[in-house]
């Protein structure tokens, strides 16, 4: 099974390496809308006009599954894209809630993400519509984005940065993270220090990777286009390609551009 991967930028490139670990070899196709990112800043309607397009893209490129990796999107867009494209939909929001539900002891669950997430409460809503008795502590942690990209992901500034952000979550004794942006894995081994190792993190990537793989169980496909991976963005400027490699851990092959208007 072929699965489209999409995100507003470079994040979802950490989706497109949990996937590679869950299925060494099997193609697929990336779509970054990186004339438009990021979307947080963007009204719900234009999101979902995006979303609209982005769907048009992957039903024409011929994948089988769909894996929307922005969390923005996910959060006030999955409707669309589950209209629009005709084969399976995941959002990284749902396989992050319940990944989180079942790795936590004391219903205690902290949420990082973007301010546009976390206004969102897409997880929080989320988690406490399936438990009545989860505690959800939600931070915004706007500087964890540039740092990834950056590469600096190691040393005393991000470590600084995590414990300003993290202290109300260690206040709170929460048991459980997810890391609700799909940058912030890149940023594991400082969070895990901050927040230590009693506490559980829950990789949104990861645990989309996993759901992928459920799908494919029951709804196996096929495996569409002539074998090779896709990365496709809808502007080729700024620092793509090497933050890029950066995510991916390793270069990419080829890079396309495409007008999604």
């Amino acid at each position: 099974m072929r699965w489209g991967v999409f995100d507003s930028g470079v994040g979802g490139l950490t989706v497109v390496r949990a996937l590679r670990r869950q299925r060494p070899g099997v193609p697929l196709v990336y779509l970054g809308d990186t004339a438009r990112v990021p979307y947080g800043i963007r009204s719900v309607d234009t999101v979902r006009g995006y979303a609209e397009q982005a769907a048009a893209f992957m039903r024409d490129a011929g994948v089988d599954g769909l894996i929307v990796a922005c969390n923005t999107a996910s959060a006030v867009a999955l409707d669309v894209f589950e209209r629009c494209f005709p084969g399976p939909v995941l959002g990284v929001v749902e396989p992050g809630v319940e990944a989180a539900l079942a790795a936590s002891r004391t219903r205690r669950i902290g949420v990082i993400g973007t301010p546009a997430t976390i206004r969102s409460d897409a997880y929080g809503r989320r988690l406490r519509s399936s438990r009545s008795d989860v505690s959800v502590h939600s931070v915004a942690c706007p500087l964890f984005v540039p740092l990834a990209e950056e590469g600096w992901i190691t040393g005393d500034v991000p470590v600084w940065v995590a414990r300003r952000y993290l202290k109300t979550l260690i206040e709170a004794e929460i048991d459980t993270l997810v890391l609700g942006c799909t940058h912030y894995p890149l940023l594991v081994p400082v969070i895990s220090e901050v927040m230590g190792d009693a506490v559980t993190l829950v990789d949104s990537a990861d645990a989309v990777a996993r759901a992928a793989a459920l799908v494919e169980e029951v709804s196996p496909g096929g495996a569409g286009g002539d074998g090779t991976d896709r990365f496709v963005v809808t502007d080729m400027g700024g620092a793509f390609v090497p933050v890029a490699a950066h995510f991916l851990g390793e270069s990419l092959s080829s890079l396309e551009t495409v007008d999604l208007v």
